[in-house]
């Protein structure tokens, strides 16, 4: 951006300030002039949490590139080991924010996920790019996809052990919904535990699971090591479904608005970059494999996020529907049906005991208005409904207009 570009984006800004003044918005909201007057960040310095995935490449890469000193801050990357600790770390203030689960921000809001404080998702980071891997083991006995597992439980009985990273997190949601839609009960037919993302494949190399789920690189570093095949991506089980965002406390937004939005425009800046094309993709892949964040070979990174796919027995295929940053900022706003389908879903699985307020919970939770100020100073569009309809692997329809009839239709659950 040249500085003429600056000045009308500073001038837009102000604009934007002015009319969320008038209108009466709450003293702070007028977003994002960043590092001068009364919209400068409270914080110098911002320690993001992220796990080694993928998916943790915006947060990384707005630091990388120095989005974030546009913005006036600086933004601290911090590799944690565990999406627990990531919680624990939220929690204790010893992370401004993360690169999180969806459902673990969640969990925590409702204190099914560990300890029970005011969340706040700021922006979805990504859809799609995530997969559940089943065993070389089991594919050299068949079980290649849902249905021919099923199957080869039923005719093999042992049990039979699939891994998630997170109790309330996504990828137990998307192992828990590919079982039960092949006619796997996950809570009796199976066993569930909790592994974090970078141990999974050194866990089923060991044995210690038939399948897992987690984002990438893991699963096509599972194919790379011979060990396990891609039976599914999680963008077969729900395309451009929602997936990390980043994450907060309420108290964190409350206590540093101007902070806060500068956070999401650097990384809003660098997700739009990531999408940008193919040399960026690129780069972010060489940059994301470094020892100091997911530390594996860049080519266990550089196929999949552009969509070249391959599941470990000779099939290869091009996805449209890879890991997405940005897509036109349709990946970024943060649906309250998105907050709500977890919702749904620890609610069908005996997480949570009771129907919540499904809607009542997303719209504590999910920052709409704060994410259209943001976005509304970037020039991003945003979607005019904060709710949006998706047919999942089993060809039942989410919509978010009816969570509690939802989430009692399932045949399989708790």
């Amino acid at each position: 951006m040249n500085s003429q570009d600056l000045k009308l984006s500073r001038r837009a800004i102000l604009k934007t300030a002015a009319a969320a003044g008038a209108m009466g918005v709450v003293p702070g909201l007028q977003s994002a002039v960043w590092a001068a007057g009364s919209d400068k960040p409270e914080l110098e310095e911002v320690k993001i949490g992220f796990i080694p995935l993928t998916d943790c490449a915006s947060v990384v890469m707005a630091s990388v590139l120095g989005f974030d000193k546009k913005y006036g801050i600086k933004i601290i990357p911090s590799k944690e080991a565990s999406w627990a600790g990531v919680r624990d770390k939220l929690v204790n203030g010893d992370l401004h924010m993360s690169h999180v689960l969806y459902g673990l921000i969640y969990g925590v809001h409702l204190g099914i996920g560990g300890p029970k404080k005011d969340m706040a998702v700021l922006m979805s980071i990504n859809n799609n790019g995530q997969a559940i891997t089943l065993s070389k083991t089991l594919a050299d006995k068949g079980a290649v996809d849902g249905p021919s597992l099923a199957k080869l439980m039923a005719k093999e009985k042992r049990e039979y052990t699939f891994a998630g990273t997170f109790p309330t997190g996504t990828h137990a949601m998307w192992m828990h919904y590919w079982l039960a839609a092949a006619g796997i009960n996950p809570l009796s037919g199976a066993k569930l535990i909790t592994v974090p993302s970078p141990q999974m494949v050194a866990n089923m190399r060991v044995g210690n699971m038939d399948g897992f789920c987690v984002g990438e690189p893991w699963n096509h570093r599972a194919i790379m090591d011979g060990i396990g095949i891609t039976a599914n991506t999680t963008q077969d089980i729900w395309q451009d479904h929602p997936e990390k965002v980043l994450g907060c406390t309420a108290e964190f937004v409350k206590k540093y608005p101007n902070t806060t939005r500068a956070v999401m425009m650097a990384v809003l800046e660098a997700s739009r970059w990531i999408d940008a094309g193919l040399q960026n993709k690129l780069k972010m892949a060489e940059t994301v494999a470094q020892k100091s964040y997911i530390n594996t070979s860049v080519d266990a990174i550089n196929q999949r996020i552009l969509g070249r796919y391959q599941n470990g027995l000779g099939k290869t295929w091009d996805d449209p529907n890879h890991m997405k940053f940005f897509n036109d900022g349709k990946v970024n706003f943060p649906y309250l049906s998105d907050g709500m389908w977890f919702l749904t879903q620890h609610k069908r699985w005996g997480l949570l005991k009771d129907h919540p307020d499904y809607l009542g919970v997303a719209k504590q939770i999910n920052q709409v208005d704060l994410y259209k100020s943001v976005a509304s100073a970037m020039g991003i569009s945003v979607p005019k409904d904060v709710m949006r309809t998706s047919k999942l692997i089993d060809g039942v329809v989410w919509d978010g207009k009816d969570p509690k009839k939802y989430a009692d239709g399932f045949k399989i659950k708790a």
